[in-house]
C-alpha cells in the first residue's frame, strides 16, 4: 500500500511540474512615459495548450503593444515567451499584477512586481526664457458651407420664380380652365377622393353616407336639372322617375329602386344612428356609382350640350398642357442655371482645387500668385513658397530614429514629376553632433535614385548663406519618366544642407530645366530662406 501511495505521489509530481511559467520585468525605474517591458515564460510540452491574456491595462499600467510569441524548442519541451510593453503617465509607484495564463485550461499565476515612474526633470535655468506673449483673439472663420446652401436656394427660388412668370404669360394670352369635362367626371373623382378617405373604416359611417348622397344629389341637379340639394329621399325619388319618364333618360326602374333604398339607409344611418356591416356599404357604393355611370349614359344630349362638353374636353386638355409646360421649362430653367454655375465653379474654384491638388501649377502661374512665408520644423526654417508646404509623417521612420536622433521633420509641395516642388527636412540630435555634410549629400542623391531618377549629374559646392551658417550645397540635372505618359523629363535641382551643433536643415528645389518661371522662383525662394539657430 506504501508502495502504490509512493508511486501516485511520483506521478502527481511529474504531472504538476511538466509546467511552469516565470515573470520578470526588463526595469524596475522609468520615466513619464517611457515603455518597460514585462516578459512571460511558460515552460511547456509539446502536447499543452498555452493562451496568455490580451489587455489594454496590466494593473494601472498601460499596454503599449502586446508582442508574438517567441517559442524556443528543447526536444519535446517549448518554452513560451510573451512579451508586453507597458508604460505611465503619471509619476509614482506602481504595482504590476499577477496575471493568470491559461495552460490546458487551468490558471497559472505570475509573479507580481513594483515599478517606480519618476517625474522627467526640467531645467529652466540653463533654457533661455521668453516673456510671455499677449493672448490674441482669434476669429473661427464660420466657413463656406453657408454660400453653397444660399446658392442652392437662389437657383429653386429662381426655378419657383420662372414657373409663375411662364404661368402668368399663359393666363395673359388665355384664361386657364378649371373644373372638370362633364358632371359625370366631377362625381367619379369625387367618389374616388371619398375612398380614399377610408371614414366607415374608421367608424365614421354618419359621415360616409352624407358625402356619398351628396355626390350624387350635385351629380343630379347639374346634369338633369332636378332640384337634388334641397329635396327628401322620397321627393328626390318621384322627381327622378317623373324626369327620365319624361326626357326617355334611359335607366332600368330596378336600378332606380335600388338608389332609392340607398337614400333611405343614408337617412338611416343620418337619423336613426343605424349601423349597416361593411358589405352593405360596399353594395351602396356600387349602386350609387352604376346608378351615376347609367344616368348619364341613357340622357339624351341635344347639339349645343354635345358641343360644350367637347369645348370643356378641349380646355381642360389645354390647362394640362399648359401646367406640363410650366413645369417642364422651370426645370429646364433650374437645369441650365446649374449647368452654367457648374462650368463657372470648375472655371474657378475647382480648378483651382484640382491644380493645387492633382494636375499641378505651371511656374508661369505660381510666380504670379500670391506667394506664402512660414517657418517650418525645429529648429525652424522660414521660407517664402508659392504654396503652404504640407508635413508628411512616416510613422516607420518616426518609430525607428536612430539613437542619436530626437525628432525629424518633413514639409512638401509637389513631387518629382511636377513643373516644381520643395522638400524641407529638419533633424534635431539628442546630443552635439557633427554630421558629415558630404555624406548628407550622398545620401540625398541615393534618394533622388530610390525615386526614379536617372542619370544624374551632381555637382557640390559649399554654400554660405545670410545667417553666418555652413552650409553644402549640391546641384546638377537628372532625367526622370512621368507615368502617366511614359515621357522622360529633364529636371534640374538643387540640395542645399545646413548643421549646426545638434541639428540639421536641408532643403531640395526641383524644377524643369530650362523653364525660366521656375529659376526665377528658385531665386525667390532661395533669397527668402531665414534658418533659426537651434541652442544646445
Amino acid at each position: 500500500m506504501t508502495k502504490r501511495l509512493y508511486i501516485l505521489f511520483l506521478l502527481v509530481s511529474v504531472f504538476g511540474f511538466s509546467q511552469s511559467m516565470t515573470s520578470t520585468v526588463d526595469s524596475t525605474e522609468i520615466k513619464i512615459g517611457s515603455q518597460l517591458n514585462l516578459i512571460l515564460k511558460a515552460k511547456v510540452t509539446l502536447q499543452d495548450h498555452v493562451v496568455f491574456p490580451e489587455r489594454k491595462f496590466i494593473g494601472l499600467m498601460e499596454v503599449l503593444e502586446s508582442y508574438p510569441i517567441d517559442t524556443i524548442k528543447d526536444n519535446d519541451k517549448l518554452e513560451l515567451i510573451k512579451k508586453y510593453g507597458l508604460t505611465q503617465f503619471d509619476s509614482g509607484v506602481y504595482k504590476i499584477p499577477s496575471i493568470a495564463v491559461k495552460i490546458n485550461n487551468k490558471d497559472y499565476f505570475s509573479d507580481s512586481t513594483s515599478v517606480r515612474v519618476n517625474d522627467v526633470k526640467v531645467d529652466t535655468i540653463v533654457q533661455p526664457m521668453f516673456d510671455i506673449k499677449p493672448i490674441v483673439e482669434v476669429k473661427k472663420p464660420a466657413g463656406d458651407w453657408w454660400k453653397y446652401v444660399l446658392f442652392g436656394l437662389l437657383v429653386i427660388g429662381l426655378g419657383v420664380l420662372a414657373y409663375y412668370i411662364i404661368k402668368k404669360i399663359q393666363n395673359h394670352k388665355k384664361e386657364e380652365f378649371k373644373g372638370f369635362a362633364s358632371p359625370i367626371e366631377k362625381a367619379l373623382v369625387h367618389s374616388e377622393t371619398l375612398e380614399k378617405k377610408n371614414l366607415w373604416q374608421n367608424g365614421q359611417v354618419k359621415e360616409y353616407y352624407s358625402e356619398l348622397t351628396d355626390i350624387a344629389r350635385v351629380y343630379i341637379e347639374e346634369s338633369i336639372s332636378i332640384p337634388a340639394m334641397e329635396s327628401t329621399s322620397n321627393e328626390l325619388y318621384r322627381a327622378l322617375r317623373t324626369e327620365t319618364a319624361k326626357r326617355n333618360i334611359k335607366i332600368s326602374p330596378s336600378l332606380l329602386n335600388q338608389f332609392n333604398e340607398v337614400l333611405k339607409n343614408a337617412d338611416l344611418v343620418k337619423f336613426a344612428k343605424s349601423q349597416p356591416i361593411a358589405s352593405e356599404i360596399e353594395e351602396s357604393k356600387k349602386i350609387v356609382n352604376e346608378f351615376l355611370v347609367t344616368l348619364d349614359k341613357g340622357t339624351p344630349r341635344s347639339q349645343e350640350e354635345l358641343d360644350n362638353l367637347f369645348q370643356e374636353e378641349v380646355k381642360r386638355k389645354k390647362a394640362k398642357k399648359d401646367k406640363v409646360t410650366r413645369i417642364a421649362l422651370s426645370i429646364a430653367t433650374v437645369v441650365v442655371l446649374l449647368f452654367v454655375s457648374l462650368i463657372i465653379f470648375a472655371r474657378t474654384i475647382a480648378y483651382d482645387y484640382l491644380k493645387d491638388n492633382f494636375i499641378g501649377h505651371t511656374s508661369k502661374e505660381l510666380l504670379e500668385k500670391e506667394w506664402v512665408t512660414s517657418e517650418y520644423g525645429d529648429p525652424a526654417i522660414k521660407i517664402e513658397t508659392p504654396r503652404v508646404l504640407k508635413r508628411t509623417v512616416d510613422e516607420r521612420v518616426q518609430q525607428n530614429l536612430p539613437p542619436t536622433v530626437k525628432s525629424v521633420g518633413r514639409f512638401t509641395y509637389g513631387s518629382l514629376i511636377d513643373n516644381f516642388s520643395i522638400t524641407l527636412n529638419t533633424t534635431t540630435f539628442k546630443d552635439s553632433v557633427a554630421l558629415d555634410k558630404d555624406l548628407a549629400v550622398e545620401t540625398n542623391i541615393k534618394f533622388l535614385e530610390s525615386q526614379g531618377a536617372k542619370n544624374i549629374l551632381v555637382k557640390v559646392d559649399d554654400y554660405e548663406p545670410k545667417k553666418e551658417l555652413t552650409g553644402k550645397k549640391a546641384y546638377g540635372t537628372f532625367t526622370i519618366t512621368n507615368p502617366a505618359d511614359k515621357k522622360e523629363y529633364k529636371m534640374a535641382y538643387e540640395i542645399v544642407i545646413f548643421t549646426q551643433p545638434n541639428s540639421a536643415q536641408e532643403f531640395f528645389l526641383i524644377y524643369k530645366d530650362g523653364d525660366k518661371d521656375a529659376e526665377k522662383m528658385m531665386e525667390r525662394v532661395r533669397n527668402s530662406i531665414e534658418l533659426k539657430k537651434s541652442s544646445l
